[in-house]
């Protein structure tokens, strides 16, 4: 009799673990898995079994009764945990990185608020420094000390002040500007005057006609200038150089691999002193809003730090269409103190200002991103030019509105010409099939830009061109996998001479020559 009890008994379990191998409309009412767990779990059919052989079975087969119904307990629990179990792992495994990612901004979030209070106490520290100094501390709020360091009615844009002082004095007279001067003679007029001048006749520099093109012409395209390559070419020494010819000396700022935002450039407010720690650069910045000469600032080594970060906004304003956009918060809000030319804690950038950045490629710098590369134009100067013989030459007082004419001018004169635009449009198509990238709106608008100007400074056309593609879109191909275009360069090669000449498009050939070279 207990024999047939078991046989029923686990005839009902066993049916419903055999049915989550052949799992069928057959097992249970349910069909499938669901179907064999409730086979498995039939507590009707478990009751109506005990029910049938309740008068037939003795105190020992009650026992033994006993322990089935327990076993089918603990395959229950069992598989409640199994179930609990893996479905951790799946949770952890799809949903693992969001939490880890949530870890990491928590993180981060942390260490932004230890830097907060790092610098509040630096701000504090330096109002303490000041007060030894001299200035009054006075105790304010729950026993706080409160630096008065700036006294009532003082600016706590120190520099900026300053600034305005000297342009309201009544001595102060603009300067007398040349505004006949052509591009080319520009260009002529610098490179003899960096080799032979009466300011720092001890000091001979020596520019390759088509370096000093390449600058002006870039000055017509874009406010970043990136001169690039090898140290001693005089890289640093151009844009100096410069700033002396214009009768306007070069802010030379030396960029330090701390920087990371753009306090490095402005300066910030401290809280503690109510002063606002200006810059040089911004100094230069202020003073450029004042008249019309031709203002040049160095970031000396720009990439030294990553350019992206404490350049960002920069970037980002100096893209904008309007100049009337070309504006930075200083400061939240406005005193009646502030310098005359920041309104409302706000400060609208020069119109007349460049900036030039200054690249080695090593071991100690960071690699400039596409970002910065698609917004500046970039130089190459890896080489000193030839010495030569020029005559005294003086420096030229010029207006940035008189430049930006001869560029204006330029333009219109020299345009890019339709055969050689519908070459580039081809040949971006080109591009697209073979290496999969494109030139962009912003590069082609560079492209009518730059090439008018550099042929009123003295270059070609097609000179100007091979410039704009080499450094502008051929730049792009040290981002892809070389074994995978090893294939393709040489038939690129073949095509520039096609489409605009063997003898022309030297420097992208040259590059492209390059490239082979680490396969």
């Amino acid at each position: 009799m207990i024999g047939n009890f078991f046989k029923e008994f686990f005839g009902v379990f066993f049916g419903g673990v055999l049915g989550f191998f052949f799992a069928g409309p057959s097992v249970g009412n349910y069909g499938g898995i669901f179907g064999a767990l409730y086979q498995m779990f039939n507590i009707p059919a478990y009751i109506e079994i005990f029910q049938s052989y309740s008068d037939k079975l003795n105190a020992g087969s009650w026992v033994l009764a006993a322990l089935c119904i327990l076993l089918v307990i603990a395959a229950f629990v069992a598989i409640i945990w199994l179930a609990i179990h893996f479905g951790k792992r799946f949770f952890k495994r799809i949903f693992g990185d969001k939490v880890l990612n949530q870890d990491l901004m928590d993180e981060i979030n942390n260490l932004k608020r230890e830097l907060i209070k790092t610098t509040r106490e630096k701000d504090r520290i330096l109002g303490l420094k000041i007060a030894y100094q001299g200035y009054d501390v006075t105790e304010g709020e729950e026993g706080e000390d409160v630096s008065t360091a700036k006294k009532e009615g003082e600016s706590r844009f120190y520099k900026l002040t300053e600034v305005d002082a000297r342009y309201n004095a009544e001595e102060y007279s603009e300067p007398e500007f040349d505004r006949e001067i052509s591009l080319q003679d520009l260009c002529t007029r610098f490179r003899n005057y960096a080799s032979n001048n009466p300011d720092r006749p001890w000091r001979k520099l020596y520019y390759d006609p088509k370096v000093v093109r390449l600058f002006f012409a870039s000055m017509a395209t874009t406010r970043l200038i990136i001169l690039q390559g090898i140290s001693g070419t005089g890289k640093t020494s151009l844009p100096e150089c410069i700033g002396h010819f214009l009768f306007n000396p070069t802010t030379i700022a030396s960029v330090q691999p701390s920087w990371r935002d753009r306090t490095e450039l402005f300066g910030y407010f401290n809280e503690f002193t109510k002063r606002f720690n200006e810059t040089e650069v911004l100094k230069a910045m202020y003073d450029a809003t004042y008249n019309e000469s031709v203002y040049i600032t160095v970031l000396d080594e720009m990439n030294i730090a990553r350019v992206e970060y404490y350049f960002a906004e920069m970037l980002s304003i100096l893209e904008m269409p309007s100049r009337d956009q070309w504006v930075v918060d200083l400061v939240p809000s406005g005193w009646p103190s502030d310098p005359k030319h920041v309104h409302k804690g706000r400060f609208r950038l020069p119109e007349n200002m460049w900036f030039v950045g200054t690249a080695n490629n090593d071991d100690s710098t960071f690699a400039i991103s596409d970002k910065v590369y698609d917004r500046g134009m970039p130089i190459n100067i890896n080489s000193k030019a030839e010495p030569f013989d020029a005559p005294v030459t003086e420096g030229v007082s010029l207006s940035y509105k008189h430049l930006e004419g001869m560029f204006k001018e330029a333009q219109e004169k020299y345009r890019v010409s339709d055969e050689n635009l519908k070459k580039f449009e081809a040949m971006d198509n080109y591009v697209i099939e073979h290496f999969r990238l494109a030139f962009g709106n912003r590069i082609v608008k560079q492209l009518r830009e730059f090439v008018p100007v550099y042929v009123a400074c003295g270059g070609t056309e097609i000179d100007g061109l091979d410039y704009v593609l080499c450094n502008k879109i051929l730049r792009k191909f040290e981002s892809l996998n070389l074994a995978y275009i090893r294939d393709e360069v040489d038939d690129y090669i073949q095509y520039l001479d096609d489409t605009f000449g063997s003898e022309n498009m030297g420097e992208c050939k040259e590059y492209l020559n390059r490239l082979k070279k680490l396969f």
